[in-house]
């Protein structure tokens, strides 16, 4: 007698897992590969981070789902962890050398950028699982991982069922995530440049467009006509 074959959905949940598997082991060996390259492993966090702020549009929309936060979790940790791990080859490098050596160096500043732009996502993913929670017991109920051995002696010994609250875990998750890049945004800034501002440069000369020769045909151009702007006013004008 032949053997029953299995359902249809089993057989691509398995495939699914599979494919998965292979993508994080994919991702693992590039990160480990690329680990002596800081300029591939920055523009790696760029895609990640592009990706996870495309992720975290979707959020509170029709397209919001069990498997949409899944992906926003593990991409939001993706990125914490690469950010940590660069941040891991340049530092030493920068104490190494010498505050003009770590100015020179474009990942340090890229890197800095980067970490900003993720904090600040960070705090959108934050709002958002606060003001949109979604209900993952579904989710979890029907995918196949590990037996939760852990769980199941905790309820036989509590006497009660256990339900794990993946909002207030995620909540709790993006909190730590933000004091880790905090401190690397902190370790960073420690080597940059006292007498530069980055923040003074990206909030004016990027945001408006300064730059210094219009600072300075701006101060040449208010000490030329600053008399000449009181005649103006003071004068009369000939169609009076």
């Amino acid at each position: 007698m032949l053997p029953v074959p299995q359902d249809r959905m089993s057989g691509r949940r398995s495939s699914s897992i599979v494919s998965r598997t292979l993508l994080g082991r994919r991702a693992s060996v590039y990160v480990t590969g690329q680990h002596q390259d800081p300029a591939k492993l920055i523009t790696e966090i760029n895609v990640q981070l592009a990706l996870f702020r495309d992720l975290l549009i979707h959020i509170g929309q029709p397209h919001d789902c069990p498997e949409l936060r899944e992906r926003v979790r593990r991409l939001r940790r993706a990125c914490v962890e690469a950010t940590k791990t660069t941040s891991q080859l340049v530092l030493p490098n920068c104490k190494k050398s010498t505050s003009d050596g770590c100015a020179e160096q474009p990942q340090l500043v890229l890197l800095y950028f980067m970490a900003q732009l993720l904090l600040r996502e960070l705090a959108k993913c934050h709002r958002l699982v606060q003001l949109v929670p979604m209900d993952m017991t579904s989710y979890y109920e029907n995918r196949a991982g590990p037996s939760n051995f852990g769980n199941v002696i905790s309820q036989i010994l509590l006497c009660k069922q256990i339900t794990p609250d993946f909002n207030q875990e995620e909540l709790c998750s993006i909190v730590k995530d933000t004091q880790e890049i905090t401190r690397i945004v902190n370790d960073i800034q420690e080597y940059l440049p006292q007498h530069e501002n980055l923040n003074h440069l990206e909030s004016n000369i990027a945001l408006k467009g300064d730059d210094v020769n219009g600072l300075w045909r701006s101060k040449r151009r208010g000490s030329m006509y600053k008399g000449m702007g009181v005649l103006c006013c003071v004068s009369r004008p000939n169609y009076l």
